[in-house]
Formats: C-alpha cells, sequence, structure tokens
C-alpha cells in the first residue's frame, strides 16, 4: 500500500524547481530589465509598474520576475534547510555527505559568479553549497554537545558557540543567505524530534521573508521516506543550471 505524502525526492524535485524559477528570473529576466534601463529592480512603487505594463513587454517582464523570485522562488531553501537536517539524522557516512558538499561548492562557484555578477571570480558572494556545508557542520558539534554535556546551562553555551561559529564563518565568506541561513538551520535541527514544532521553528525562522514560511506547508507532507534515489542530481543540477542561465543571459543582454 502506497504512503501517503511526499517522499524526500519529491521534497527535493520541488524545491528544485523553484530554486529553477528564481534564478531564472534573477539572471535571464533581471538582464532583460536591465537592458530596458531598469536596474534597481527591488525598490519600484506599484504605479511605476503599472505604468510599465501598459507602456508594454517590459513591465510583464517585471512582474513575473517578482513572482517568480519573491513568491516562488522564495520557498526553495526553506526546504533545502529542512532536507539538510533530515540528511544529517539518515546519514550512514557524514564525512563523506559534508565533503560531497564542499567538493560542489568548489564546483559551482565559478558558474554562481558568472551567473550573478558575470565574472569568472567574485570573492564578495559565495554559493548557497558554502552555507549548507557550514550548517552541517554546526549540526554536528550541536550534536556532539547534545550527547556530552549533560548540564543544561553549558548544553545552551555550547550551542551558542557551535551557531555564533557557524554565523561568523558564512557572514565572513559572504555565503548565500549568510547568517540567516545559519539560524534557520539550526532552529530547524534544535526542534527535529517534534515534526510540528519543526515547522512551527522553521516559519519563524523565516519570518524575514514573507512568502517562505509557506515551504513548510509542504514540509508538513513529508512522509519520512527517501523516495527515488537522487543522490548526486541535486548537485549536479546546480552549476549546470547556472552556467546554462548565464549563457542565455549574454545572449541576451548582448
Amino acid at each position: 500500500m502506497k504512503e501517503k505524502g511526499i517522499s524526500g525526492s519529491t521534497l527535493k524535485i520541488i524545491a528544485m524547481l523553484f530554486m529553477l524559477m528564481d534564478h531564472t528570473a534573477a539572471v535571464v529576466l533581471g538582464s532583460i530589465l536591465i537592458k530596458n534601463g531598469i536596474f534597481e529592480v527591488d525598490n519600484i512603487s506599484a504605479a511605476y509598474i503599472g505604468g510599465l505594463i501598459e507602456e508594454g513587454i517590459t513591465g510583464w517582464v517585471y512582474l513575473f520576475y517578482q513572482i517568480m523570485r519573491r513568491f516562488f522562488g522564495r520557498l526553495a531553501f526553506p526546504i533545502y534547510c529542512f532536507l539538510l537536517v533530515e540528511g544529517f539524522e539518515k546519514t550512514h557516512n557524514r564525512a563523506g555527505y559534508v565533503r560531497r558538499m564542499f567538493v560542489f561548492a568548489l564546483i559551482s562557484e565559478i558558474p554562481f559568479d558568472l551567473a550573478f555578477s558575470f565574472r569568472v571570480v567574485d570573492f564578495s558572494y559565495q554559493n548557497v553549497f558554502f552555507t549548507l556545508c557550514l550548517g552541517f557542520l554546526m549540526m554536528w558539534v550541536m550534536e556532539t554537545v547534545e550527547k556530552h554535556c549533560h548540564i543544561q546551562a553549558i548544553r545552551f553555551l555550547g550551542y551558542g558557540v557551535s551557531v555564533l561559529g557557524a554565523v561568523f564563518a558564512a557572514e565572513r565568506m559572504g555565503s548565500d543567505y549568510g547568517a540567516k541561513g545559519i539560524i534557520a538551520i539550526a532552529l530547524l535541527f534544535l526542534f527535529r524530534k517534534n515534526k510540528w514544532e519543526q515547522i512551527a521553528a522553521g516559519c519563524v525562522a523565516f519570518v524575514w521573508e514573507v512568502t517562505a514560511p509557506l515551504a513548510f506547508l509542504l514540509v508538513g507532507l513529508y512522509n519520512g521516506r527517501r523516495g527515488l534515489l537522487l543522490k548526486y542530481v541535486f548537485y549536479i543540477f546546480y552549476p549546470v543550471h547556472l552556467l546554462v542561465l548565464y549563457h542565455i543571459a549574454i545572449i541576451i543582454y548582448f
């Protein structure tokens, strides 16, 4: 009998689609807007948008840009954070897991920089794999503290040091989502033993982005099953789709 709900692989595919929409808007539609003289895409009044729509296609491009980025795009990262916690709990090879993420963080950096800054190397902003790596290592330290510190005050101190260390590293290197991403992963990890408390914690963690908490409606449907074996699909998809979007943007812009 088929189990109700959605599997981890289904969640991952959904998150990939949301991420693709987000990055397509940012890289491709963003290039169209810049080519048409709209440089401050996040600070435009509703009246101005209405005027753009009346004038022609640029306004519609901007409208789709906002829908794809601000609504659908913001649902991807919360799901990935949840799946990272699940992966941490269920993997039999944590060293291999984090090593794989780090290798793909390095592989993805040039495609990421090309897509978002049109430079081969941009040290000011790093891809999301670095954030996920730091989050994974942070959870590893937090779990160690949890297992060996039986005095609650010392345990909380250990948690705090672990989170602050990861936050400092994320902000220092400029990784995608930075401190906000690390804190979200920490909260999802701390409340991992109760699904509904974890969902509530996730909603609080992403309250800074209006639509992001909606991702936890999908998380609530998760049935705890792995589903299809997609071990390397996301890892490969991430740099490849960024390279494709970069080349599309180059064609449009130049």
